[in-house]
């Protein structure tokens, strides 16, 4: 087991947490949207989000992440969802662990015991990104208009992840399921993604999920 100092990063009194697009207030505009919307957008917010670094050829580092996860190692730019639980490739040894909200702590702990003395690192980078996902009819057209990297279905399958530039930004597109894509994007550019989703959704028409 290692020796890292590893604590409880997510106050568990009454401290009030508010995702990047609290200010927004999703909640006011779920079921305003035109019916049968093309497009949904819901904000998957206040996940627990950990990065993992690790020798990715190694078959006891990827034995460990199985043990503790439930989930193999995903290789070059794909993603595996196994419930609210999605591992994610971003680059050579490195991995990207989206948890339930409040989740974090106790799988960084499983991880460590798991992985024991290899050489890892695991960092919680929950407080930086969060996730809105996307889904619908009409989801890979606004893409199209949002990203010059080619979504089509034949290079773009379910199962894939890529960091991209996206509305003369960069993020993380991630397609989770037919018709269901997610963007993981940072936490300061929460507002300008969703000003530019609102406008490119608006002749498909554009609702919000709970």
């Amino acid at each position: 087991m290692t020796t890292a100092n590893v604590y409880q990063q997510r106050p568990t009194t009454g401290a009030k947490a508010e995702s990047s697009l609290h200010h927004a207030d999703l909640a006011s505009l779920v079921g305003k949207g035109r019916k049968n919307a093309g497009v949904i957008v819901r904000e998957k917010k206040l996940l627990g989000h950990l990065t993992i670094r690790g020798d990715g050829h190694d078959a006891a580092f990827a034995a460990g992440v199985h043990k503790a996860l439930g989930i193999e190692l995903p290789g070059a730019l794909s993603v595996i969802v196994k419930g609210e639980t999605s591992l994610q490739w971003m680059g050579p040894g490195e991995w990207l662990l989206i948890v339930p909200s409040g989740e974090e702590f106790a799988a960084e702990q499983k991880l460590r015991e798991a992985l024991g003395d290899l050489h890892i690192a695991i960092v919680n980078v929950s407080g930086g990104q969060q996730v809105l996902e996307l889904s619908g009819p009409n989801v890979r057209q606004v893409l199209m208009k949002s990203t010059s990297y080619d979504v089509h279905p034949n290079n773009f399958p379910v199962g894939k992840a890529v960091g991209t530039v996206f509305a003369k930004s960069q993020l993380m597109i991630r397609h989770t399921a037919e018709d269901t894509w997610e963007l993981l994007i940072r936490r300061s550019f929460s507002d300008y993604w969703w000003l530019w989703l609102q406008d490119a959704s608006a002749e498909y028409g554009l609702s919000v999920q709970a």
